[in-house]
């Protein structure tokens, strides 16, 4: 295949830069040698001067002549461009991309595309004026022609190595077949609340760009309220707000000439249900009560899931909640209380939640009184009746004269024991010189600064009318000597 190059326009920046590079060899040679055969000729007049003359120039020094400038390395081209592939191609353009040359030599100012017509020599530049980018569309062609496609690397130094695409390419629409790609969660049925924002992007492939089209009950859809929006990818079906007649089945046809393919997609827009279109009372007998409703007109756009039934006093007005999440058509309410008056209401539930109102019957259920006794259950009462016990007994003791002393000791019985103490088994009685407590059947007795005198047994008793107990001890009173006086 011939490698002439093809014509191509360069800017005049990158001209002048050129014939200069070209311009600068001529000058830098031409005064390199004229200073050289100055400063040969000028010693020769010297020479030829009388010899007193001669001395006095042979002692002044000689200037060395300047070297000349290195003249610039030669331009070198670039490496051919590397992987030349093509990237897309349809009826009218071509688009290919490439990676740049392994070795840039003198610099790289970019790129030239040429494209050749299968059986033709004549190389065509697809770019008035080079190209840095690594990608380039050759537009503008003609349905059917099989082109050759090189790229070809320019610099200072001049043109590359092309590289070529290895097969030639036919200009013509790579036929995809259009395929929509629903995602996982709009398989099933989409549900949204009343209110709620509905913004779904739906992927799809096929070349070229295929026609989007959407249905809702095979019906066009109401630009006003739904919005769609295509791209080359995607299409995007938007509601701000969602009502409940944008319930329905919403079909996508992508279509590429005779090819095309269809989804279903099914949106559900659920609201809270209405209250149960009646509810009535039954019956009411002893503390209990029948009630049966029937399901409400409106569901909310989905199926009931139960039922929240309320029960009220006429005397406080306050309503609570009996039963809730319950299925059937039909309840009996117990554990009302006698003498009461009920009323009571309905709910509907759905997936979204509660009715906003309830259904409330018209008659009052009452929990009559008449035909019901109360007897109170008989108990056995219990005898705690006991004789004197004691549970803790006095002890002997010592006491020091003048200094008060105590004696202790607890009993029980039932009834409550008489207290009564005795000395030497004389009744102590009243004296004031004792001081005798009995309090929760602790018994007490204080002997206030007793003498020798009062040593002696004492004894506690106890009696009521099922017996008497007693108990008994002794008291030793103590002189106090004259060394335990100083002592202490």
């Amino acid at each position: 295949m011939p490698a002439k190059p093809a014509p191509i326009k360069k800017s005049a920046k990158k001209a002048a830069v050129k014939e200069e590079k070209l311009a600068e060899p001529v000058p830098e040679t031409v005064p390199a040698e004229a200073p050289a055969e100055e400063v040969v000729a000028k010693p020769a007049p010297a020479a030829e001067a009388p010899a007193p003359e001669a001395a006095p120039a042979e002692a002044a020094p000689v200037e060395e002549p300047p070297k000349p400038p290195t003249p610039p390395p030669p331009a070198v081209p670039a490496s051919a461009p590397q992987n030349l592939s093509l990237d897309d191609v349809n009826d009218t353009s071509v688009t290919l991309k490439w990676r740049s040359p392994e070795n840039i030599g003198s610099g790289l100012d970019g790129y030239i595309v040429e494209y050749c017509k299968e059986g033709s020599s004549e190389w065509v530049a697809a770019n008035t004026e080079l190209t840095t980018s690594n990608r380039f569309v050759i537009s503008g062609l003609t349905t059917g022609d099989l082109l050759n496609i090189r790229v070809v690397a320019m610099n200072a130094g001049g043109r590359s190595e092309p590289v070529v695409l290895p097969q030639p390419v036919p200009v013509r629409e790579i036929m995809d077949r259009p395929k929509i790609r629903m995602p996982r969660a709009l398989r099933s049925r989409y549900i949204k609340h009343v209110g709620e924002k509905i913004n779904l992007v739906i992927p799809f492939c096929g070349k070229p760009k295929p026609v989007i089209s959407w249905t809702k009950d095979g019906q066009p859809l109401d630009t006003k309220k739904i919005n769609i929006r295509n791209s080359d990818k995607d299409s995007i079906l938007f509601i701000r707000k969602a009502e409940r007649d944008d319930s329905g089945n919403y079909e996508m046809t992508v279509k590429i000439d005779s090819f095309e393919d269809k989804a279903t997609l099914i949106i559900q827009i659920v609201d809270l249900p209405g209250p149960p279109a009646s509810v009535k009372l039954v019956d009411s007998w002893g503390f209990n009560a029948a009630l049966e409703w029937t399901p409400p007109k409106d569901n909310g756009n989905t199926e009931i899931t139960g039922y929240t039934i309320q029960k009220a006093d006429k005397k406080t007005g306050d309503w609570f909640t009996v039963l809730e999440h319950f299925h059937r058509l039909n309840a009996t309410i117990t554990d009302l209380v006698m003498g009461n008056v009920y009323t009571f209401r309905v709910f509907s539930e759905n997936k979204v939640g509660k009715s906003e109102t309830a259904a409330v019957t018209k008659d009052a259920a009452h929990i009559q009184k008449t035909g019901i006794v109360y007897k109170p259950p008989e108990y056995k009462e219990h005898d705690f009746s006991e004789a004197p016990k004691f549970t803790a007994l006095l002890n002997d003791r010592a006491a020091t004269v003048g200094y008060n002393t105590k004696l202790l000791c607890a009993v029980r019985g039932s009834p409550k024991p008489k207290i009564e103490w005795l000395k030497n088994q004389m009744l102590i009685g009243n004296d004031p010189k004792y001081r005798q407590i009995n309090n929760q059947g602790v018994c007490s007795l204080e002997i206030r600064k007793p003498s020798s005198f009062d040593g002696g047994v004492y004894t506690c008793r106890a009696k009521n009318s099922l017996g008497e107990a007693t108990v008994a001890c002794r008291l030793e009173v103590k002189q106090v000597t004259i060394q335990e006086e100083k002592a202490k």
